[in-house]
């Protein structure tokens, strides 16, 4: 059942502090922010001014690899970190993959603002039999892991993508990422497919940019997600060692691009990677 008002009293108490749900939502062009959202994405773009794009490459991975998955046959998504509906939701990308309407999506966000966003807009975009939204920690398994299956929409016994998009540069090493996805792993069927992204520091234009980076994560430390970069090789480790699907982790540009993508004359200047892995 939708509790709309106490969704919308959540909003109006998360208006002290921007919040990186939201500043993700406005530099991709959505209409889910508010002054202090805005106000702090601008700081952010003049110091790094293609911030936006590096945001819009991040959603349009997220499309590009819920459509993969779909047409390679799965039929439920777990969305941890979901953030806010917005353009490009992953129920929207999966049923147009799958015309049938076959699919199931769980949202799933620990963060009350981005809850009570997904609680208000869902129920104006989704069909509440096959999508929910809904409240857990990424850094309590075990709880979220039950309401998963307490969900009724997700049958843990059949193969799963497992999205973590654009969350894994807010989760710093000292809070111990790999025990966190070791434990989603193993509690995957065998053929689920594992979708994950993040900034990246690999190997930085210059060293204004190098600084630029470190910067940015200054700024975001006064955000609702403080925030923390990874290479390429730092970031391999969370896929648990299961073979990549073509072509591999790469910069996300490079990752089965269409004719929309962001950076695909030029993937490494994305400060984006990504990868699908599926589960032997």
């Amino acid at each position: 059942m939708i509790d709309h008002d106490a969704a919308l009293k959540a909003v109006e108490n998360s208006l002290d502090r921007p919040s990186a749900a939201r500043v993700y939502d406005y530099f991709i062009g959505g209409d889910t922010h508010y002054a202090i959202d805005r106000l702090f994405a601008e700081k952010v773009r003049q110091r790094l001014p293609l911030m936006g794009d590096y945001c819009k490459t991040s959603r349009q991975f997220l499309g590009r690899a819920v459509r993969h998955c779909a047409e390679l046959g799965i039929r439920q998504f777990v969305d941890i970190g979901s953030g806010l509906p917005t353009a490009g939701n992953v129920h929207e990308v999966a049923d147009a993959a799958r015309p049938q309407e076959d699919t199931h999506v769980l949202y799933i966000d620990n963060e009350p603002i981005a809850l009570a966003h997904s609680t208000l807009l869902l129920a104006d975009t989704a069909d509440p039999d096959r999508h929910h939204a809904i409240a857990a920690d990424l850094f309590d398994p075990e709880d979220l892991w039950e309401r998963v299956i307490d969900s009724g929409i997700i049958d843990v016994e059949e193969p799963i993508a497992l999205v973590v998009n654009a969350v894994m540069h807010f989760i710093k090493d000292e809070q111990d990422p790999d025990a966190l996805l070791a434990f989603y792993r193993d509690r995957l069927a065998p053929g689920s497919l594992l979708v994950l992204s993040q900034m990246t520091n690999e190997n930085p234009a210059s060293e204004e940019e190098k600084q630029a980076l470190l910067d940015i994560l200054e700024y975001y430390e006064t955000t609702t997600n403080p925030g923390f970069l990874r290479t390429m090789d730092e970031f391999r480790r969370f896929f648990g060692g299961w073979p990549l699907l073509e072509p591999g982790l790469v910069y996300a540009p490079a990752w089965h691009p269409d004719e929309r993508t962001v950076f695909a004359a030029a993937p490494s200047e994305s400060r984006v990677i990504g990868g699908i892995a599926r589960k032997p």
